[in-house]
């Protein structure tokens, strides 16, 4: 606020007025543009070529004087080489922008909010010394904006520029704040908002175990916002904030000293820097000055990826320091672009000639040993302008020009296919807004780029680990990454062995206020500390109960989930009812196979082979309908588990009291003058079979429509663990079922009873009424086993009790005649089958 009624009040005293010619004339030296090239279409840009600018108490009763910056920016001046480079491709594309060539202006901001604002009224109304009443109805001097490299300034261009719907667009202001549509409805990004970062910091000292840790910020939009939404992220994931520093670089030393005293005094083995790099390297000299070394460094995207530290070797304490960078790319043609920028190319540019004083170390002002000769060679210097291995944030810049010419393009493209050709429209800044906010494109790193509402794009961040890299100081490990657009759980994924830590070790850093208390003990928060911060106090009388779905460990100091228990295919009573149904599957298929190759003979059709056939049938399905008893109970095994085993063995049952009729009928049938059979033929057999099975369906259907069988968790029966099993839902129903088989099979067991003494030498009811003795005896003793079995070993029993019944009727009913057919085919002939016995 301050910054903007200086610069109001200042542009009052810098302008006289003309009444009579209606002219505003410059009374001061015009903001000129550091770099600049007139084209068809221009670009303006606000970077940092200097760090810092001499800042003066103004007493406006004089005319102020020009704003002096210093210490020159190689890396801002790389973003506007960057800058130039992708307007330079884009003026050699034939796909992109054809028949326009783009232009652009570059400012210095000085990384001051007062010179951006300066620099973003000359971009929007040109820098001519007069304004006349015509000049504010003429097209803008530039159609967007890219810059500023800092949050603060970013603000103050969003803020001036936004009400004239120019968009800005940042490479490198990473404020949450800027999110804000209200407040800066034109601003755009190429690089992810704070926000992620923020939520990505707290994530990753939370993953390492870290719930104690000192924060470092810069006084600034920057540092304030983003360590508050750190705070809140870490707040979340319960860790606790020990000390929270700020700084800035502006500050005297004492201040540097006094926060070097704060992280001294402190325990924690980890400090979180969200600081701006200019802001970090007064803080990291002061340090080294008292030879501070041995913490845990995590950084922000700021200062992480700064070759400058990195290769400084008074820095080396940095070693092991984490820190979440933007992804980096590869810029094809970018150094030999940078190699052969030089002076010689604008004689009478002055950053130019800066720009070569500070990298070479000499000076155009001088003669002799230290004086420029032009003759230097930009390709034989290793430094951080000539550097190409780390474009991760001039990546940014060559995005955001290519975002800017993607629009411009979709507008032109969409004004020429206008059908109205009477009046030739131009673009305008409200059109370039407008279609920035749609905008979508891939560049040739193989990125793709579009914004969300808030002018945003997807959060994805590189994990880098600082690492010693020999004579050279240190390098960038890169260890894991960050990717905003997964699940909670996938986004951050982190490769743990190939992370270096502090003091060049492999072993993982403890940073807690307190240490995990031992058994019998518990947590007793100190009074006016943060939750991390306790006392181990033995455990008292005052103990609470555990919620039903935990139990008590064995140290009795923390609930712990109970074992859910089930009857599991991979346990061993699973496997072994496995084994035994198969074996059951399988041998009910020899013996049917069996039957088929011996259709014709006596043994298979005496008694209706169709009954005999079906039968096998029926007990395949009896067998494999134990198998739906294994496994998690779910809403469909506990359904189909009762219900199949209640069709399969009515049918079977059915089967056999079909045969035991056929027998008794057949002795009838025999008897001089008898005619019995035709009321019992094949037709009424089938039926017989239909009828009673459907009869069980329908009480199936009735069961599951009322009241359907559903997983049930027993708390009840052990305390210690859950069993988990299928409730019946309606009893009524259940034993409804059970009954009906149990009615049918003692029905057939009373008829096979008095059919056993029929005098044929090969009387099938006998072998009938043995299978209904086992079938009996089986479901009889099995009632009060499954009402007494605890647990797993309930669903146990009613799968043993299906697979003894089966087998018990596949032995009793069909190896006897397997028998005569394998071992003795002298007896399978009709005469043997309709003989009388003695």
């Amino acid at each position: 606020e301050q910054a903007f009624r200086f610069f109001f009040f200042l542009l009052l005293t810098l302008c006289s007025i003309d009444t009579s010619a209606q002219v505003c004339r410059l009374l001061g030296q015009p903001v000129l543009p550091l770099l600049s090239a007139q084209k068809d279409v221009n670009i303006g840009a606000v970077l940092s070529f200097h760090r810092s600018a001499l800042l003066k108490m103004h007493t406006f009763t004089s005319k102020p004087e020009p704003t002096i910056c210093g210490s020159f920016n190689l890396r801002g001046f790389k973003f506007a080489q960057t800058l130039i480079f992708a307007i330079e491709e884009i003026n050699n594309s034939t796909h992109l922008l054809p028949g326009v060539s783009l232009g652009y202006n570059i400012y210095d901001s000085c990384s001051s909010i007062a010179q951006t604002i300066l620099s973003s009224m000359s971009l929007m109304n040109g820098y001519k010394q007069t304004l006349s009443d015509t000049s504010c109805s003429r097209p803008p001097a530039v159609y967007a904006i890219i810059g500023e490299s800092n949050s603060s300034p970013t603000i103050a261009l969003a803020s001036v520029v936004g009400p004239f719907s120019i968009p800005v667009i940042s490479h490198f202001a990473t404020c949450a704040c800027l999110s804000n549509r209200k407040r800066y409805p034109s601003f755009f990004r190429t690089i992810p908002s704070d926000y992620y970062q923020s939520r990505a910091l707290a994530q990753l000292v939370k993953h390492f175990g870290w719930t104690w840790v000192g924060t470092v910020r810069s006084r600034g939009d920057y540092g304030n916002n983003g360590i508050a939404a750190f705070e809140e992220a870490a707040n979340q994931e319960g860790v606790c904030i020990e000390y929270s520093e700020a700084i800035l670089s502006t500050d005297p030393k004492e201040q540097f000293l006094k926060t070097l005293e704060v992280i001294k005094k402190g325990t924690a083995r980890v400090v979180v820097a969200f600081v701006a790099l200019g802001d970090f390297v007064p803080l990291l000299k002061v340090m080294v000055q008292h030879n501070i070394t041995g913490l845990q460094w995590v950084g922000s995207e700021s200062w992480i990826t700064s070759r400058t530290l990195a290769e400084t070797k008074e820095y080396s304490f940095l070693s092991g320091a984490l820190g979440f960078a933007i992804a980096n790319a590869k810029l094809m043609g970018l150094r030999e672009f940078l190699v052969n920028v030089h002076p010689d190319q604008e004689p009478n540019n002055e950053i130019l000639k800066e720009f070569w004083e500070t990298t070479f170390q000499c000076s155009f002002r001088t003669t002799g040993s230290g004086a420029c000769t032009g003759s230097e060679k930009l390709a034989e210097l290793q430094n951080e302008f000539t550097d190409v291995s780390e474009l991760r944030i001039a990546n940014k810049v060559y995005t955001a020009v290519y975002a800017v010419a993607h629009t411009l393009h979709n507008v032109l493209k969409d004004l020429k296919s206008s059908t109205n050709s009477s009046t030739k429209e131009q673009p305008t800044p409200q059109k370039m807004l407008a279609y920035m906010r749609d905008v979508r494109f891939t560049v040739k790193t193989g990125e793709e780029i579009f914004f969300d509402a808030s002018g945003d794009p997807v959060a994805r961040y590189d994990l880098v680990n600082w690492q010693p890299a020999g004579n050279v100081g240190l390098q960038f490990e890169h260890v894991g990454v960050y990717d905003s657009s997964l699940s909670s759980e996938q986004r951050l994924r982190v490769n743990q062995e190939r992370v270096l830590w502090a003091r060049n070790t492999g072993q993982l850093p403890v940073s807690v206020c307190s240490e995990s208390c031992p058994p019998g003990t518990r947590k007793a928060v100190l009074k006016g500390q943060p939750i991390c911060c306790y006392d181990c106090i033995p455990y008292s009388n005052d103990c609470f109960p555990c919620d039903l779905e935990y139990w008590s460990n064995e140290s009795k100091d923390k609930c712990v989930l109970k074992v859910v228990e089930f009857l599991s295919y991979t346990e061993i009573m699973g496997k072994v009812l496995c084994i035994f149904s198969f074996f059951g599957v399988l041998l009910t298929t020899i013996i049917y196979f069996l039957f088929y190759l011996h259709k014709e003979t006596p043994i298979v059709r005496a008694n209706n082979s169709e009954l005999s056939f079906l039968l096998l049938f029926s007990l395949s399905l009896c067998f494999l309908c134990s198998l739906t008893f294994i496994g998690r109970p779910t809403e469909w095994s506990c359904m189909l588990r009762h219900t199949a085993f209640g069709i399969t063995f009515v049918l079977c049952i059915s089967c056999v009291l079909g045969k035991t009729i056929v027998v008794l009928m057949a002795f009838r049938a025999t008897l001089p003058g008898s005619n019995v059979m035709k009321w019992f033929g094949p037709f009424q057999q089938r039926l017989s079979v239909v009828s009673l099975t459907l009869i069980q369906v329908i009480i199936c259907v009735l069961w599951l429509t009322i009241s359907p069988p559903f997983p049930y968790m027993n708390l009840s029966y052990y305390r210690e663990k859950i069993i988990l099993e299928c409730n019946l839902g309606s009893a009524v129903g259940f034993w409804a079922v059970l009954g009906y088989t149990g009615l049918l099979s003692i029905l057939c067991f009373v008829l096979a009873f008095f059919a056993r003494k029929l005098p044929d030498n090969f009387n099938e009811a006998k072998f009938i009424t043995f299978s209904m003795l086992i079938f009996c005896a089986v479901w009889l003793t099995f009632i009060p086993a499954y009402v007494s079995s605890p647990g797993k070993f309930t669903v146990a029993v009613q799968i043993f009790a299906i697979l003894a019944s089966s087998f018990g009727l596949l032995f009793c009913i069909f190896i006897p005649k397997c028998y005569i057919i394998l071992l003795k085919p002298d007896k399978n002939t009709k005469k043997q089958m309709i003989g009388k016995s003695s």
